[in-house]
This record gives C-alpha cells, sequence and structure tokens, in this order.
C-alpha cells in the first residue's frame, strides 16, 4: 500500500506546486485533488492546462491518483441526477487529460418519502451509464461509502451489485458505521470485491487501524490509502505542517502488518 493526501481540507487552499512540493518533501506518493479547491483542477480547464498538470505530476513522481468529485445520483428530481451524470462524465474525460486513474462520487443520502430499494437501484443504474463513460476514457469510478444513510455497508453493496460495470469500483472510507462489535470484518468483506481506493482518517482514534490495513494486505490490495483530516488548528507555517505530516506518515507506517 501507498500513502497519499485528498485534498480535503488539510490541503484545500494548497496551489498544485505546493501540493506537490510538500508531499515530495514528506514522503507521500500519491493526491486525490477534490473539486472546489485551490489547486483549480477541474473540467473547464483548457487542453494546454491539462497537459500542464499531467506533465507537472510526471515530472515530480508523485502519482495523480484520482479527482475527488461532489456528483452524486441519489437525488428526487431526474433533472438533477441528469447534471451529475454528466458532470461526472466531463470529469473522466478531464482525469484521462491530467493522467488520473479514477473519479471519485458519491451517494449522499436517501430521500424522504422514497422507497430505499428505489434510490439505490436509481444510484447504481445512474453509475452504470458513468462506468461507460469511464471504460471509454481508460478510468475508473470510486464510489465513496458516504452519506448519514447510504454510507451503512450493505447498502453500498447493493448499489454495487445494481450497478455491475468492470469500471466501477468503491472507496474505503474509514467511518466509525463500518465497525461493528469492534471488527470491520464483517463489512469490509461485504465490499471487498469493489474495494478501488481507501481513504484514511485521524490513525490516534479508535478506529481498528491495523485490522483495516492487515485487510487490505491480504485482499492483495497496493493501491493508495488517502489521508483526509482537518488541517492543523490555527497555523499556516509550512514547517509545522510538514511536520505534521511526517507524523502522520510514521504512525500509518507503524500501523502496517508486518507479516
Amino acid at each position: 500500500m501507498k500513502l497519499g493526501l485528498v485534498t480535503y481540507n488539510i490541503a484545500s487552499d494548497w496551489d498544485l506546486p505546493t501540493l506537490i512540493q510538500r508531499c515530495r518533501d514528506t514522503g507521500y506518493e500519491g493526491v486525490e485533488l477534490r473539486t472546489t479547491h485551490a489547486h483549480g483542477v477541474e473540467p473547464d480547464i483548457s487542453a494546454e492546462r491539462r497537459r500542464e498538470v499531467r506533465s507537472m505530476f510526471q515530472d515530480s513522481g508523485v502519482t495523480l491518483w484520482g479527482l475527488g468529485t461532489a456528483c452524486d445520483y441519489h437525488r428526487n428530481d431526474p433533472a438533477i441526477v441528469r447534471e451529475n451524470i454528466e458532470l461526472t462524465k466531463r470529469f473522466c474525460e478531464l482525469a484521462r487529460d491530467v493522467g488520473a486513474t479514477g473519479v471519485k462520487v458519491r451517494p449522499n443520502g436517501l430521500v424522504e418519502g422514497v422507497p430505499e430499494e428505489k434510490t439505490l437501484e436509481q444510484i447504481g443504474t445512474a453509475l452504470r451509464e458513468c462506468g461507460e463513460a469511464a471504460a471509454d476514457n481508460g478510468v475508473e469510478i470510486w464510489l465513496e461509502v458516504h452519506g448519514h444513510e447510504t454510507q451503512h455497508p450493505p447498502r453500498i453493496r447493493r448499489i454495487m451489485d445494481v450497478c455491475g460495470h468492470p469500471s466501477v469500483g468503491v472507496c474505503w472510507n474509514s467511518n466509525p458505521t463500518d465497525v461493528k462489535d469492534g471488527s470491520v470484518r464483517e463489512y469490509f468483506e461485504l465490499l471487498r470485491p469493489f474495494i478501488r481506493s481507501c481513504h484514511i482518517t485521524e490513525l490516534a482514534n479508535d478506529y481498528p487501524w491495523r485490522e483495516l490495513f492487515s485487510l487490505l494486505r491480504s485482499a492483495g490490495y497496493d493501491r493508495f490509502t488517502l489521508q483526509e483530516i482537518q488541517p492543523l488548528a490555527g497555523t499556516k507555517d509550512p514547517k509545522d505542517i510538514e511536520r505534521f505530516m511526517r507524523y502522520y506518515r510514521a504512525l500509518w507506517a507503524a500501523l502496517q502488518p508486518t507479516a
């Protein structure tokens, strides 16, 4: 497994040169660029800028792992669902052009007054269409285990079963709701066939990190685990930020299985 960084929260106001340099200086190997943040890698950038972004990462040795969108497909308005599907397609094209492996999307909840199964099927059907666009562009779609109700792993599994597209996988999100009787094993095994990316949070909390990393290792997972945490409160000092990132990396390394 490799350690990377989600630009949501801690790196939201870093431009691309700052982001890449800090990752290089602290041993982070890849990034997921969250939409709307200061790096400005969005579907409306020019072809020239896309080539520049691709070259910046290729020359740096830091992997542009994914593009983190806010696209979702659970709404009760077909027009809004269609807008999100079309935006996802544009992100797939962007990912192809800048050299990213995948595009992260999400469910963001159930709809009041609509049967749960109908909403889950709607999300899965939308994802299938997005998966076709991903395949056409040589990238992947990662469904984040996200949303107050939809992050429940059995619901994510139902969405994935409806979707059934080989270019669509899951982004494990390290939620408290993954844990059952102190273990993530049951829900990990439920989603194991689909896990293509992984967000990790505060490694000093009581989430069973050693078990998660061991399960990922046993599944042959050799992709990124991406730090997604709040920034240091009250500091903009680059030395403090980089020191924090090094501490996080050291703790991540200490939690890895040894065999």
